[in-house]
């Protein structure tokens, strides 16, 4: 067993561009779930018309349809 500060582990510029392919699928945004205080990801359904989730603690569900002149925003709070 290698010593403390002995290993180093690298990746390559290759295996970084594979783990983002790979995560081309998932896309999600970031919601705050004002209710019970609590952040989660919400995902884009199978079709890609809409980012649908709900809140971890008390299940309210949101729904954010995606569309043409929609925003760039990542990150929205659910009241």
């Amino acid at each position: 067993m290698p010593q403390k500060g002995q290993q180093l582990d690298l990746t390559s510029d290759d295996d970084l561009a594979e783990a983002s392919r790979s995560r081309v699928g998932n896309r999600f945004l970031g919601i705050h779930f004002v209710c019970c205080d609590v952040y989660s990801r919400v995902y884009a359904n199978r079709e890609q018309t809409a980012y649908v989730g709900n809140c971890p603690r008390c299940a309210k569900r949101v729904q954010l349809k995606i569309g043409s002149g929609g925003t760039d925003s990542r990150f929205f709070k659910a009241y």
